[in-house]
């Protein structure tokens, strides 16, 4: 047994995709270092249940959390990567 959290590295949760990834299937990792990734997941979690006011709580509260910090310009090459893999998994999705 070990010590590890649920998700993480050492101890997947099993619904772990990584290893049933296609060779050619984009995916994008947040991690528990990005201060917005549990509220991330959570939303992700009440849009999937279809618990939609859930939903919106949790995404105005993502949003009350960001509304103090000054945004990162839309064009740095982080953000110009992240809406490349969103594309790139739309693109995929349609073809496979």
């Amino acid at each position: 047994m070990t010590d590890a959290p649920i998700g993480s590295k050492s101890n997947p949760s099993q619904y772990d995709c990584y290893e049933d990834l296609a060779d050619d299937e984009p995916y994008f990792v947040i991690r528990a270092h990005d201060p917005l990734a549990s509220a991330i997941v959570e939303l992700h979690a009440y849009i999937g249940a279809g618990q939609d006011g859930a939903a919106h709580n949790k995404l105005d509260e993502i949003m009350a959390l960001t509304k103090d910090r000054a945004p990162r310009p839309a064009g740095s090459p982080k953000y110009r990567e992240t809406f490349a893999i969103s594309l790139s998994m739309e693109n995929w999705r349609e073809t496979h």
